[in-house]
């Protein structure tokens, strides 16, 4: 069972004295086993987020696994109130304020390993809405050479790492792997001898070794005001959990030109679409050429299933030789289903990745501010292969099907 931080001898979680707060009644030991029983489930899945959603008759909840929502249970219409008032308690958030968002957190243990749970709130037509984003942290493997990367991209990226200084960034949607891919390299590095330190919203793994801190915007506690600070620690590299505003990158740049190794992730769906990103928060061409390192750009597809997995053979005429470019007939995997992936046919994810070297061509494209079409046939020509093509491979390997890259990519 899941129990809380929180803990009671009898329940594994505790209702009263929480926060300020008092909750008891005849509807509290059921909510505790629903919270408990919704926990228990989402986790035995190895589920990211918990998806609790109020209806009109029942609470629909929805978990997402290898980033793919699907149903988990309903709860009783006279128990919704209950259980969503459960988890706020356990987050610390006011359970009278059901009119504007909040955020929370609290932490557990599943089968004992250390469990966090981020909690946050959004008013609805039928009552509040909940998600809860699992952190399990001895599940994510810190280390980039087991993350699933190919050869080629690997190695760019650890020749990126070994740079004494300069910007490297991580790019892709919410949930594409870019906070794993950075603690894997911060992991990577000689952490006896540097100084390391991290600015993030919030800290999500804490690493030994490491000064990691947690930005808090309503004390004025910002990522650009804690970066100004943090350069006065003497520091050798400087992790940003994500450049958000011109006032960041402009520190995060001045960083990287000043001989620290910065680290840092970024919201966009392709690697290239970095640089025109910064650029459009106001950072000058030529500064941004000179720190610029390299650019890792990610998505996660579905790995199949390698227990049931179903090889197919494609030919000229069918959609998938099409799609993928392919001059004579193969034979590619599907996904089929079975015990082991509960009938999904797919069992945990992979990266998709495509990584930009800065190189002298690129530089001069980017102080000449060039388009991102442009630059992506300048980072073409100098040897970034580009996601589908990183896809691609994967799915001629039997890694993943040709459908799911379609659903990730289109």
């Amino acid at each position: 069972m899941f129990q809380s931080s929180y803990h009671h001898p009898h329940s594994g979680f505790q209702l009263s004295s929480l926060s300020g707060h008092s909750y008891q009644g005849d509807t509290a030991a059921p909510a505790v086993r629903w919270a408990n029983e919704i926990l228990d489930a989402a986790l035995e899945r190895g589920a990211s987020d918990i998806h609790l959603e109020p209806g009109k008759e029942q609470m629909g909840v929805r978990c997402r696994v290898d980033g793919v929502l699907q149903a988990l249970i309903t709860v009783p219409k006279k128990l919704q109130d209950p259980v969503l008032s459960r988890f706020k308690i356990l987050a610390g958030m006011d359970i009278g304020e059901k009119r504007l968002p909040q955020d929370g957190r609290f932490q557990g243990t599943w089968q004992e390993r250390p469990v966090d749970v981020r909690v946050s709130s959004l008013p609805t037509l039928f009552g509040e809405k909940l998600v809860l984003r699992l952190l399990d942290r001895e599940a994510i493997r810190l280390d980039l050479e087991r993350l699933g990367f190919s050869v080629v991209n690997l190695e760019k990226m650890q020749q990126a790492l070994r740079q004494p200084h300069g910007l490297f960034l991580v790019t892709g949607p919410t949930g594409s792997g870019k906070s794993t891919t950075l603690y894997a390299a911060l992991a990577s590095l000689d952490r006896k001898e540097q100084n390391i330190i991290t600015v993030e919203d919030p800290v999500e793994y804490q690493l030994p070794g490491i000064s990691q801190v947690t930005v808090k915007p309503k004390i004025g506690l910002t990522f650009a005001r804690c970066l100004r600070s943090i350069l006065r620690q003497d520091p050798d590299t400087i992790m940003v959990g994500e450049i958000r505003d011109g006032e960041t990158a402009s520190m995060s740049i001045h960083a990287a030109l000043t001989g620290h190794r910065v680290f840092s992730t970024l919201h966009t769906n392709t690697a290239v679409g970095a640089v025109n990103r910064l650029l459009d928060m106001g950072v000058e061409p030529y500064l941004l050429a000179s720190a610029l390192q390299a650019v890792a750009g990610q998505l996660l597809v579905r790995r199949l299933c390698p227990h049931c997995k179903k090889a197919y053979e494609v030919g000229q005429s069918d959609w998938e030789s099409r799609y993928l470019g392919l001059e004579e007939p193969r034979t590619l995997y599907r996904a089929a289903g079975c015990e082991q992936c509960r009938h999904t046919g797919y069992a945990g994810r992979l990266p998709l990745q495509e990584v930009l070297v800065i190189t002298e061509t690129l530089r001069r494209g980017i102080c000449e501010c060039r388009s991102e079409g442009e630059l992506a046939v300048l980072a073409r020509q100098e040897g970034m292969r580009p996601l589908f093509e990183d896809g691609r491979e994967k799915v001629l390997a039997g890694e993943t099907s040709c459908a799911e890259l379609l659903r990730v990519l289109g």
